[in-house]
């Protein structure tokens, strides 16, 4: 008598890659979940995890209740909006550019965003509330310069790296004038060009907590057109896509997701080339599961790298964001290398 297939198992044994895909959204999930986790439990004072859970769902006013909810959780969401935000726009970036190496750091869209925010610190730091917005506008005004360089009837994913590449370099060079010309006042830039989450707290959860949720729903949103686009610029008009406002609109919400996430945590890099390129090798292109994957994987890694930058070299507190350029740093040289043998 032949077996009855549940409804899952049925679904698994027509679609394999339904399962994997599962089975790594599952994992990431997981692992985002530990990173929380560990998070709040370990520094300076290590909390059991049972007196998290109990300060969590019981609020005291203890020693702990103080450490884990207005030192510790604040800090923990802010590095997973970071992470999100950062992952799901080097998803797009290299869906758009058709290249593993776009990142929004390497195309110049961090640099447009770290000069008008450090602009705003150092030349008028009675606005720093604008920071978000000027960050935002940095970076789009970074891709509309990529944009208009590489522009030549069309913008090709190859002229848009070239011209990022230029332009990056053009705004690291603008940023480090800055900084000379001012430097009485670079000590309070340092820790943001840096890249790190010490000292975040509530208000910077407020604060970033609109901008990834706009920008993460519009990258939802832009699935389909990425995923089409992903086809190359012929198959994709050949299907109704318009492909140069696509392209652009996928551009401008990179470079919103980008901006928000450097107005708070500074110039974190490489978690935007790192998990979205992981994430390709594990489940493929389809932006329905790689963009969900990219954005989980990028919270995970920003989260467990704070927790590790702020925890292995106490009581030094190391900024994320060198942490990451030592790990983003020989995965870009391997992508290099492995592309030369191509």
């Amino acid at each position: 008598m032949a077996a009855v297939l549940t409804p899952g198992e049925l679904r698994r044994s027509r679609n394999p890659a339904w399962a994997r895909n599962t089975a790594v959204l599952s994992a990431v999930s997981a692992l985002l979940v530990l990173a929380a986790l560990s998070g709040l439990v370990i520094g300076a004072i290590h909390i059991p995890v049972r007196e998290v859970w109990s300060v969590l769902l019981h609020p005291t006013d203890t020693e702990a209740y103080q450490i884990v909810w207005n030192l510790r959780l604040p800090r923990v969401l802010t590095g997973i909006m970071v992470g999100c935000c950062l992952g799901t726009a080097g998803a797009l970036l290299q869906g758009v550019f058709r290249n593993p190496l776009a990142d929004p750091g390497i195309i110049g869209v961090s640099s447009g965003g770290g000069l008008a925010a450090i602009a705003i610190m150092i030349l008028f730091p009675a606005q720093i509330a604008l920071l978000p917005a000027a960050a935002f506008l940095g970076a789009l005004a970074a891709s509309a310069v990529v944009y208009v360089l590489a522009w030549k009837g069309g913008a090709s994913p190859v002229r848009l790296i070239l011209a990022g590449v230029a332009v990056n370099s053009l705004l690291g060079a603008a940023m480090s004038a800055m900084m000379i010309l001012n430097s009485e006042k670079v000590q309070s830039v340092l820790p943001w060009m840096s890249g790190s989450l010490n000292g975040r707290s509530w208000p910077h959860v407020d604060t970033l907590f609109p901008y990834a949720l706009i920008g993460i729903a519009a990258a939802m949103m832009l699935i389909k057109p990425a995923n089409l686009l992903a086809l190359g610029d012929d198959a994709a008009k050949l299907l109704g896509v318009r492909v140069e406002v696509y392209r652009l609109l996928i551009v401008a919400c990179a470079a919103f997701l980008a901006g928000a996430a450097i107005s708070t945590a500074g110039m974190v890099g490489f978690v935007g080339l790192v998990v979205p390129h992981i994430a390709r090798l594990l489940i493929g292109s389809d932006y329905r599961i790689l963009l969900p994957v990219s954005a989980i994987g990028g919270a995970a890694l920003v989260t467990l790298a704070d927790t590790a930058a702020r925890s292995w070299f106490d009581p030094i507190e190391f900024p994320v964001g060198i942490l990451l350029a030592l790990l983003g740093g020989p995965f870009f040289l391997y992508l290099l290398r492995k592309g030369a043998k191509r």
